[in-house]
């Protein structure tokens, strides 16, 4: 079966439904930014005694939906199984139901829109090849065949990235882990390779990763294809933002001959969930290793907590990550850690050793405290950033659910928010700026009451300029006439991850 190009998971927005505002992405200024998205203007703290800005246009969402699938033609599947069992041998192809489902699942079930859903789509054929070579024999014969293609990394995704909508092969790459090359300010890799056997591979040459994802487990060609941004992201941006030299791309054809991609355009590849080719390697930055520390601070009051955060954006040099919780936030971890109290809102940073006495003086000057410096204590400051704070909470609070947002509005007119999403919270990471700069971007968690409700309280959310980039879609929404155009070049016949790209308008 192959797919049309209109059979994608999209419904209209609310908005849309009732006649109001017309569907797709918010104009600037300025664009949805959190760490999945294009950032926001720089924060300043001159914007608090500024009047309102003009209303701007509300946004739209297009809602994920499971679309109606004809079932993959079983003779098909039946030869496909063949030819790969006999490039691959039996071990690397499944069709037996455990093996399917697992590969067909990642973490959407974070999103109450998305649950009900679950499990959305389930792969007839499961392969794992065992280098880069294979990842594009695998895909020439799902070409060959007619059959879809779904890639997957380790499936740490949160919004259904790897979920087979239309069911066909998903093409597992964990076994393709080989480190390639590593160079004076880059590393080379096979999609599949861990950032653990990364970061262990740079290190061993006095460098480390510009940007990691929070789940270090997670495969290169997975967080490329599926994610944003990470550790690093506040001095290196989002993974399209010059992080990626080149990829090894993977048309969707006969012949899958790789195609190298250069930068700027392999952004077409970043967070397009692999509708745009398959990524066989891929080259990222690297940056001079450092001693890195963790230091914990916490303050009483939110407008100071974050004033000294964004003074902790300057530091020099640049920290690896910065993230502030609001109390609410801190008092969802298990176990209790006395470097993060329960009623105080928490910053915490991954700085150098030689710029902790410059931050300790820079919290105090801010009327905070600082609680503990942890030399081993990076791991768990990465452990309570970007969707791992989603996790946390949820497990403790399952009424509440998460927006991935941006704007001025998180940290300038949190009343405004808080009367348009009731007993809400806040969590906040540092990201670079593609013009130069820093801002706060991170999740927003509030009430989930209905599916209405909280469509409705994103829209209105833009009129207290915070910009949300919905976390509850698997639908594609960003530089999507970008990923568009990359895919008629490599997937002509649409077969790879069908039902993520939306339709032309």
């Amino acid at each position: 079966m192959v797919p049309s190009v209109d059979a994608v998971g999209v419904v209209p927005s609310v908005d849309a439904v009732a006649g109001g505002d017309p569907a797709g992405p918010p104009p600037p200024p300025p664009p949805p930014a959190p760490p999945e998205t294009s950032p926001p203007r720089r924060l300043g703290r001159s914007n608090m005694s500024q009047p309102a800005a003009e209303a701007v246009p509300r946004p739209a969402f297009p809602r994920a939906r499971l679309p109606e699938v004809t079932p993959v033609d079983p003779g098909a599947l039946r030869d496909l199984a063949l030819e790969l069992t006999r490039l691959f041998g039996e071990d690397a192809v499944s069709r037996d139901e455990p093996a399917r489902l697992t590969a067909s699942t990642d973490w959407a079930h974070m999103s109450p829109v998305l649950q009900p859903m679950l499990p959305g789509g389930v792969a007839d054929l499961v392969v794992r090849p065992g280098d880069a070579a294979g990842i594009a024999a695998a895909v020439g014969a799902a070409h060959r065949h007619r059959v879809p293609v779904t890639t997957r990394g380790q499936g740490t995704g949160n919004y259904g990235q790897g979920i087979p909508l239309f069911g066909g092969l998903v093409l597992d790459t964990s076994r393709a882990t080989k480190v390639l090359a590593v160079e004076d300010g880059w590393i080379t890799a096979e999609a599949g390779a861990s950032f653990v056997l990364m970061e262990k591979a740079a290190l061993a040459t006095g460098q480390e990763l510009a940007i990691m994802p929070s789940t270090v487990g997670s495969t290169i060609g997975g967080f490329i294809a599926g994610g944003a941004g990470g550790t690093g992201s506040i001095a290196n941006g989002a993974v399209w933002d010059g992080y990626i030299r080149s990829l090894s791309v993977v048309p969707c054809t006969d012949d899958a001959t790789p195609v190298d991609v250069p930068y700027p355009d392999n952004t077409a590849q970043s967070h397009a969930f692999g509708v745009s080719g398959v990524i066989a390697t891929a080259t990222v930055a690297l940056r001079p290793a450092r001693r890195w520390t963790a230091l914990f601070a916490s303050f009483s009051d939110f407008d100071a907590a974050v004033s000294a955060g964004e003074e902790l954006f300057e530091l020099e040099p640049t920290p690896r990550l910065l993230s502030l919780d609001e109390a609410g936030v801190v008092a969802t971890y298990r176990p209790v850690d006395p470097a993060m109290p329960p009623d105080r809102l928490s910053v915490r940073g991954i700085i150098t050793e030689d710029s902790v006495a410059a931050a300790s003086a820079v919290v105090e000057r801010h009327g905070g405290r600082v609680d503990a410096v942890r030399p081993k204590g990076p791991a768990l400051v990465t452990s309570l950033s970007y969707n791992h704070t989603t996790y946390r909470v949820r497990k403790l609070r399952p009424e509440l659910t998460h927006l991935q947002c941006g704007g001025d509005g998180l940290t300038r007119r949190r009343a405004e928010v808080a009367a348009v999403a009731p007993e809400s919270l806040i969590h906040l990471e540092g990201f670079a700026s593609p013009g130069g700069g820093r801002h706060w971007a991170g999740m927003l968690f509030l009430r989930f009451d209905d599916v209405d409700t909280l469509y409705d309280r994103m829209t209105r959310l833009a009129d207290v300029d915070v910009f949300v980039n919905d976390p509850h879609t698997w639908v594609l929404k960003n530089r999507v006439d970008q990923i568009r155009a990359a895919a008629a070049r490599f997937d002509p016949d649409g077969l790879l991850n069908p039902g993520k790209l939306p339709p032309p308008s």
